[in-house]
């Protein structure tokens, strides 16, 4: 396998894994990245742009971009936690004080830490919006304020895995008058020098990689593992709340469409390199190459603290969340119990660790059947994690 990049000495296991990526998981198109301390250690790329491998076969390229599903919703809580940290947006307010109309069917005492820790109780709604609503800014937000809770907000936790787009969009347009992307296009991207869109500007379309489902190959041996059955049975049942929230946009939308990819989607529809994601992680704690960061130590320690935990209403298995990251746990396993970040089902995974200092990022054209802990980025944090032993 032909990878192109670089690595600091004594990160050369993170490259290892990322070769044994493409040779025995599977990956058709990649790229990895690793910050330590504000510095880039691992900066790599490999494979094919189009994960389909179609004729012509352009190669994925040092300035490939990637749609990374959730693992947007990593960097877009940069956007609440950026506004707490200058005092635009009190966490412990009611949404309905920003957002007047979300107060119906009994949500007036959901608190904006609630919505950022999937504790708001909308996860799925009544009826599923077509891609054409969810990307219009307006039939998304509507309908999570009409949606009736699945349990009383504040109560439990279950992961909004479409419906976090509208929540957080309407959330942050209420108390700035601004978009998530916007602000995160004017105030981390630009001033970060990151390659990260949300709502992709139609000049960089030409950057962006197919992606395609695949199926693990049988070089994968004992990593082809099965999920648990009431995992598998939650997935299966079109009634159980786990398929309803996963299907809020249904039919599933094509996300090699440019129409798509340039909505501004915070929950899944996010775009950017694996160098981006790293540099990004790495600025939320602490001090990047040329100065910048993001957050203060404060917002670093809050982006960090566990809101929920235990059993998932949604993904049927123990989750941890803070203000708009998963955390460190059996179902998403990060770099270390400091970590937090967000995987993007398929595969791709970024995130940050205060205490080793890394910020982390890798992305993939090739989705996997993985939601939480894909096997090749599993690989690649290992690899890590023996490079810092």
């Amino acid at each position: 396998m032909d990878v192109h990049g670089m690595v600091a000495e004594g990160f050369e296991p993170v490259r290892d894994a990322f070769v044994r990526n493409f040779e025995v998981l599977g990956d058709r198109g990649a790229a990895v990245a690793v910050y330590r301390d504000g510095r880039k250690v691992v900066d790599l790329w490999g494979g094919t742009k189009d994960a389909q491998g179609t004729e012509p076969r352009p190669p994925w390229t040092e300035d490939t971009a990637q749609i990374v599903r959730s693992a947007t919703k990593g960097v877009a809580a940069a956007v609440p936690l950026l506004l707490h940290q200058r005092g635009l947006l009190d966490l412990d307010a009611p949404v309905g004080s920003y957002w007047p109309e979300f107060k119906t069917g009994g949500k007036d005492r959901t608190l904006v830490r609630d919505l950022l820790a999937h504790r708001a109780g909308v996860p799925a709604l009544d009826r599923g919006l077509t891609v054409a609503e969810a990307v219009d800014g307006v039939s998304g937000p509507r309908a999570v304020a009409a949606q009736q809770p699945f349990w009383q907000p504040g109560t439990d936790h279950g992961y909004h895995a479409q419906t976090y787009s509208w929540l957080l969009s309407e959330l942050v347009l209420r108390a700035t008058g601004r978009t998530v992307g916007g602000i995160l296009a004017e105030e981390i991207a630009e001033p970060l020098g990151l390659d990260f869109w949300i709502g992709l500007p139609e000049n960089e379309v030409h950057r962006v990689g197919r992606v395609a489902p695949v199926d693990p190959p049988e070089s994968a041996g004992m990593l082809r593992t099965r999920p648990r059955r009431n995992v598998s049975e939650a997935y299966a049942d079109p009634d159980s709340l786990t398929r309803r929230a996963f299907a809020a946009i249904d039919p599933l939308p094509d996300e090699n469409d440019p129409a798509y990819r340039a909505a501004e989607l915070p929950a899944s529809a996010g775009i950017g390199t694996a160098r981006a994601l790293a540099r990004f992680y790495a600025a939320t704690i602490g001090v990047v190459e040329d100065g910048a960061r993001i957050f203060t130590q404060a917002t670093t320690a809050l982006a960090g603290r566990e809101l929920s935990s235990g059993p998932d209403r949604v993904l049927v298995v123990n989750t941890r969340f803070g203000p708009g990251y998963m955390l460190h746990g059996p179902a998403s396993p990060l770099l270390s119990p400091a970590s937090f970040g967000h995987p993007g089902r398929g595969g791709s995974l970024a995130f940050a660790d205060p205490e080793e200092g890394i910020g982390f990022g890798y992305v993939t054209n090739a989705h996997a059947k993985s939601v939480t802990a894909d096997p090749r980025a599993q690989a690649l944090v290992r690899a890590l994690r023996a490079a810092l032993a």
